[in-house]
């Protein structure tokens, strides 16, 4: 521990990053899209016939969110069985976790249409909005993401599916919606569809933001190109980034978010729950997660060493603390999940400090040392 704290003694700390002003950009009004011989060949046309050109958007949407807060809260695990173990004697705690972090100052809820049986995690979104007692409630941000299912294979497919999202969630119109992942691995001919569907679903008023999902660098400037011409700005891109997972500031991602001015959110900031602490080689996390992540749970001492050393600098702050607070010291938001109130405080207490440079780099480096990276995403794309 000496020889940690003389490494991280030597860099001062580093201050709060400040908020910069945004000014309100100006209502984007529908536009028709630009097609060429290749949106053609890829779908975007048939986005055509559902676009009503000349008027104006159902709803006045921001071009771009400015403010989704410094820390959100991931619901994958509600609904999700075969992951979480979901169920649902559990949406009373989870309703309490919910109103919590409304009140613990939490924007950005964030869902998909995939997560558990008929939407469930977006059902429960709603409810839990709908029936929330704390005043912070206008404020919250309701994201979903829409996965590119095979038989959505036209833009008024993801259209459509954009609005039942919206109405499983209690909204006429999503905050955020997002492109649950590329096709561009595995099923490129797919792809124009599925923007050419988002992008009528922002013009027609029912996702008032537009964001994607594990898009590498590569795709994402092909994409950005598109909603250019489209006039569809692009918030967010949300990709998996934690101490076990670097490839987003190694790739390029980060750099070309920075470039494009997307914010980029930080799913499984804790590597779903091997940063807490909790699991060894002799008590590997339940179900799949077991099996997924066995070959990385032997170096994971050394860097839950580092962590606790960091955390104890701090007065005690935990593993999820310091992993959580490492995300958003490299300009992201995290988005860790919580199926207890518990689990949720200790989300919280990761926002009341602020690691410094010695402290970040010491981490960096034990990461390294781990030798093993959880798997990425199957759709996560160059």
């Amino acid at each position: 521990r000496a020889t940690f704290r003389a490494m991280c003694a030597s860099t001062s700390s580093t201050s709060a990053s400040t908020s910069k002003k945004v000014d309100t950009p100006p209502v984007v009004q529908p536009r028709a899209p630009i097609i060429t011989r290749r949106d053609i060949v890829l779908g975007s046309a048939l986005a055509v016939g559902a676009h009503t050109l000349g008027a104006p958007a159902a709803f006045a949407a921001p071009a771009k969110l400015s403010d989704i807060g410094t820390l959100g809260l991931g619901c994958w695990a509600w609904g999700n069985k075969l992951v979480f173990q979901y169920d649902e004697s559990m949406d009373d705690e989870l309703q309490r976790v919910f109103n919590r972090a409304v009140d613990g100052g939490i924007k950005l809820f964030d869902s998909a249409d995939s997560y558990g049986k008929d939407g469930r995690s977006e059902t429960l979104l709603g409810e839990f909005l709908r029936e929330c007692p704390s005043a912070k409630k206008d404020g919250v941000i309701l994201a979903t993401k829409l996965a590119p299912y095979p038989w959505r294979v036209t833009s008024k497919s993801f259209v459509d599916a954009a609005k039942s999202s919206a109405k499983r969630l209690g909204r006429e119109q999503i905050d955020l919606g997002q492109l649950h992942w590329s096709t561009g691995n595995y099923q490129p001919l797919q792809e124009g569809a599925l923007w050419a569907g988002i992008a009528d679903a922002y013009d027609e008023g029912v996702i008032g933001a537009v964001g994607l999902s594990n898009y590498g660098p590569k795709q994402l400037r092909k994409i950005h190109k598109y909603m250019t011409a489209r006039g569809v700005p692009i918030s967010t891109l949300q990709v998996q980034y934690s101490l076990l997972s670097r490839f987003p500031e190694l790739n390029g991602t980060k750099e070309t978010c920075d470039e494009l001015g997307i914010k980029l959110i930080a799913y499984s900031p804790l590597a779903l729950g091997l940063l807490t602490g909790k699991y060894s080689v002799s008590n590997p996390p339940p179900g799949l997660r077991g099996n997924a992540y066995k070959g990385v749970l032997p170096g994971l001492p050394t860097l839950l060493e580092t962590i606790r050393e960091v955390g104890d600098a701090h007065g005690g702050k935990t593993p999820a603390q310091v992993a959580i607070n490492w995300c958003i010291c490299k300009d992201t938001v995290p988005i860790p999940g919580a199926k207890n109130v518990r689990q949720l405080e200790d989300n919280l207490g990761a926002t009341s400090f602020r690691l410094t440079e010695g402290e970040i780099d010491a981490l960096d480096r034990a990461a390294e040392k781990v030798g093993v990276s959880v798997s990425q995403n199957i759709f996560q794309t160059a």
